[in-house]
């Protein structure tokens, strides 16, 4: 679990194992897909489709109607919260998690739309936004154009982030569903949910449940996968209630008392992540699951994370499905020369993949390329 026989330094393979067996990727788990959900602090979900690839290389016997079931029932949305960008989250995250990470989006409003929100008030931006989708829920685009007839002197895309930002607005079905399309509508998740917004807003519930998740971590590593600032405050509340160690290159990391340190030469499976995973977005320092270089290969320049395979807990390549008609092919796409038993074990683990993703096809095939 060491390096150099000191106890309190965490190397690279610890923090990797550590961070594999809290995101459920040692073995797929037993556990609900809403208790799953609950404990990855939700999925990131700028698509609809990679959250339930990523649940199913975390699930024994997911299936897409499990959380498919779970939209349909209103029991997880979709909408925007860490870092700004759409999550899927349990109904009781929604109402929990949006009030915590509140002052970070309207921080982030202010930086990527401050100038062509100049002169409005925002409290009547608010009150109007928020009548118009409970009215009828809208696209963007509909609540942008909306608005702006209201204020035509303002950009409507400006305005319509606005009101994303500044009332939690969930993305209703059939957005988000397996197999479905469609634009996303939104609406408040209180008019969705039927249920209040959380009156806490203190993040220190959500610093331990992000390290039950993702840790051990630093401080920025909380703040890079939050998108907040200044949560030294709330470490040092928790602080009596944590443990400490220490990375190889000296930098404090904060734990969970009881929470998993496996030990780093466990053997693990071999595992496909969709688009978008937090576990290459959760942390200031990647390095316990990728590296610099592989890191070049996955994170576009147009903002997108594209879909990797694991192999010994690293992120070793790339993989894609095409499909013409009838007939799926799953591509890899290695970063380096493969072992005999990991090109095995990936065709085993991708044949299974193209199971569930692609069930309809009558053919199927696993390529690297």
């Amino acid at each position: 679990m060491a390096t150099s026989g000191d106890p309190g330094v965490l190397d690279r393979r610890t923090l990797n194992r550590s961070l594999l067996a809290r995101q459920l990727l040692t073995t797929r788990a037993e556990l609900s897909t809403s208790k799953a959900l609950g404990h990855l602090v939700g999925m990131q979900s700028q698509a609809p489709n990679p959250p339930y690839i990523g649940l199913w290389t975390r699930l024994a016997g997911f299936r897409t109607d499990d959380l498919a079931g779970l939209i349909s029932s209103r029991e997880a949305v979709r909408l925007v919260l860490m870092r700004g960008t759409i999550h899927l989250v349990t109904a009781d995250d929604c109402l929990a998690l949006r009030p915590v990470l509140q002052s970070s989006l309207e921080r982030s409003l202010k930086g990527a739309f401050g100038r062509k929100l100049e002169g409005l008030d925002p409290a009547q931006v608010v009150a109007y936004g928020r009548a118009l989708v409970e009215e009828e829920p809208l696209t963007l685009g509909g609540l942008g154009a909306r608005l702006a007839e209201r204020w035509p002197d303002h950009d409507p895309f400006a305005l319509a982030n606005a009101v994303r930002n500044l009332v939690p607005l969930v993305q209703v079905p059939p957005r988000g569903l397996w197999g479905e399309s469609g634009q996303a509508v939104h609406t408040t998740a209180e008019s969705w949910l039927g249920r209040p917004l959380a009156a806490d807003t203190t993040p220190d519930t959500l610093v331990e449940r992000y390290l039950a998740a993702f840790g051990p971590a630093t401080v920025k590593d909380v703040q890079a996968w939050s998108g907040m600032t200044r949560l030294a405050d709330a470490v040092a509340r928790l602080r009596p209630r944590l443990r400490g160690f220490r990375d190889e290159n000296g930098q404090e990391l904060i734990d969970l008392p009881d929470a998993p340190l496996p030990d780093p030469d466990i053997p693990v499976p071999v595992r496909f992540l969709p688009e978008f995973d937090n576990i290459l977005l959760s942390h200031a320092d990647r390095s316990r699951i990728i590296t610099e270089e592989h890191r070049k290969h996955v994170f576009t320049r147009n903002g997108l994370i594209r879909s990797t395979f694991l192999v010994d807990g690293f992120v070793s390549g790339l993989w894609r499905i095409e499909q013409h008609r009838t007939a799926a092919t799953l591509i890899l796409e290695p970063f380096q020369r493969l072992r005999a038993r990991d090109r095995d074990a990936l065709a085993a683990e991708g044949e299974r993949l193209l199971s569930f993703a692609a069930a309809s096809a009558t053919a199927r095939d696993v390529r690297f390329d």
